[in-house]
C-alpha cells in the first residue's frame, strides 16, 4: 500500500500514542501513573451536561450552520467581551470541532505552499505538523538564553519575506510560562507593522497562577479587528476540563472567517450541535467552576515543584500557568525519547519526551491529575533515576529493586 509523501511525513501524535500505551498497560492490571496527558480530572460542569441533555431530549439532532449555533456564537461574543474587553460581531466568530481544528483551519486558509510560519520553542507538538500538512514551512525559534521565554530579537532574525504567520501560545504548553506583557505588546506591534498574521492560541489563558494574568493581544492595538492581523483561538477543553466535547472557536477578521467557513463546510460540515449546546452551557454557567479548577491546578503545581526540588540533577522552571512543567533531565540522559520509554518500562510512569516540543533532554510532566498521582509519579521517577534515592520501592503490590545503577 502506498500513501502520499505528505501524509507519510506527518509524525504520530506522541501524547495520543502514550495515552494508548498507558491504556493497554492498565488493561493488563499494571498500576500506571499518567503524567503525560493534558486533561483535568474534574467532572463536566452540570450546566454543560444539562444543556447537552436538553438538546438530545428534543430528539432532533440535525445539521446546524457550519460556523456554529447562533446561541453558542452569542455566548462566545459575550465571553470575548468579558475576558478580552473586545466587542466582536457574529461574522468574526466560527465554531470548530476543537481548538485544534480551529488552528488547522486558520493555517489552511492563510498559507500558500512554502509560506513560512514562525513557531516559538518550546511549542505544542501539533504546530509544526499542521503547518506541514498545508504545505507550509515551520520555522522554529528557540531562546538562546536557555529560558522558555521568546525574545523579539530572535524572532526578527527568523522572519523572512516568506513569513506569513507567527503562532504564540501563552500560557505555554509545555513549559507553563506566561509571556511578559512587554513581549506581547512588541509582537503585536511587529506583526501589524510587517503585515504578518499573529495566531494567539489562548486555550489556557485563564489557568494562570499567583495572581498573574495572561495579557490579551487586543490590548496592544488600536486597529479595528477588520484591519488587524490578530487571530485568537480558544475553546472549552482546558478551562472547563471538557476535552471530549471537542468544541473550540476562532475570532478573526470577517474575510478570514468567511473563508474558514467554506473550508469547514467542505470538510466536517459543522461541529456536533449536542456538544455545542454543552459548550454554551459551560460558558453561560457559573464561572466559579473555572476558578475552582485553577486553584486545584495551582495547588498541584506547588506539589510538583516541592517534589522535583528534592530531585538531584533536575532543573525546573516554575510554571506560571497551564498544568504542565518541563524539567531538564539532561543530567540523566540527553535522549528524552529513550528516557521516557525507560521510565514507562521501569517505573510505569507516562511522561512526554521534550524532543516533541523542541526541547531535547527535557520531559513534559502534567499535573492535571490528582495530588496522589503527582506525588507517587515523581517518587517513582526519582527512584528510577536518582542513585541517592532508596534502592527499593513498592509499585502496586510489587517490591522492586533498582539494579541498573
Amino acid at each position: 500500500m502506498s500513501v502520499s509523501e505528505l501524509a507519510g511525513a506527518i509524525i504520530e501524535s506522541p501524547t495520543l500514542r502514550l495515552n494508548e500505551e498507558a491504556r493497554l498497560l492498565r488493561e493488563r492490571g499494571e498500576p500506571v501513573i499518567h503524567l503525560g496527558i493534558g486533561e483535568p480530572k474534574n467532572k463536566t460542569p452540570i450546566t454543560a451536561i444539562l444543556s447537552s441533555a436538553a438538546k438530545l431530549s428534543q430528539g432532533d439532532v440535525k445539521y446546524c450552520p457550519s460556523d456554529g449555533l447562533p446561541s453558542l456564537k452569542k455566548a462566545i461574543i459575550r465571553y470575548t467581551e468579558e475576558a478580552y474587553d473586545k466587542v466582536v460581531a457574529p461574522e468574526n466568530v466560527i465554531v470548530s470541532s476543537g481548538a485544534k481544528q480551529a488552528i488547522f483551519n486558520v493555517l489552511y486558509t492563510l498559507l500558500n505552499p512554502q509560506d513560512e510560519v514562525i513557531i516559538l520553542a518550546p511549542y505544542w507538538v501539533s504546530y509544526p505538523e499542521m503547518v506541514k500538512m498545508v504545505y507550509g514551512v515551520p520555522v522554529i525559534v528557540t531562546p538562546e538564553d536557555g529560558s522558555f521565554h521568546p525574545r523579539m530579537a530572535d524572532i526578527e532574525r527568523a522572519v523572512s519575506s516568506s513569513t506569513k504567520a507567527i503562532i504564540v501560545n501563552s500560557p505555554n504548553n509545555p513549559s507553563g510560562v506566561v509571556y511578559r506583557e512587554a513581549f506581547i505588546a512588541e509582537i503585536v506591534e511587529f506583526c501589524e507593522r510587517k503585515k504578518i498574521y499573529l495566531i494567539m492560541d489562548d486555550i489556557y489563558h485563564k489557568l494562570v497562577f499567583d495572581g498573574r494574568a495572561a495579557p490579551p493581544c487586543y490590548r496592544f492595538t488600536t486597529k479595528p479587528l477588520e484591519d488587524s492581523r490578530l487571530i485568537v483561538i480558544n475553546g472549552i477543553a482546558k478551562l472547563y476540563g471538557m476535552t471530549g466535547f471537542r468544541i473550540g472557536w476562532c475570532v478573526a477578521p470577517r474575510r478570514i472567517v468567511s473563508v474558514i467557513n467554506n473550508v469547514q463546510a467542505q470538510t466536517t460540515s459543522c461541529a456536533s450541535p449536542v456538544m455545542q449546546a454543552g459548550a454554551e452551557g459551560a460558558l453561560l454557567g457559573l464561572q466559579s467552576f473555572v476558578e475552582s479548577l485553577r486553584l486545584t491546578i495551582q495547588n498541584n503545581r506547588d506539589v510538583v515543584m516541592r517534589e522535583l526540588g528534592s530531585f538531584n540533577g533536575v532543573k525546573t522552571q516554575k510554571p506560571d500557568g497551564t498544568f504542565y512543567c518541563l524539567p531538564d533531565f539532561r543530567a540523566y540522559s540527553q535522549d528524552s525519547v529513550e528516557l521516557s520509554g525507560f521510565l514507562l518500562k521501569k517505573a510505569l510512569v507516562v511522561t512526554v519526551p521534550g524532543r516533541e516540543f523542541g526541547m531535547e533532554g527535557h520531559l513534559r510532566l502534567s499535573f492535571a491529575g490528582t495530588v496522589k498521582d503527582v506525588t507517587e509519579g515523581i517518587a517513582r521517577i526519582k527512584w528510577a533515576l536518582d542513585p541517592t534515592s532508596p534502592n527499593d520501592i513498592y509499585i502496586g503490590d510489587k517490591r522492586l529493586i533498582r539494579d541498573w545503577r
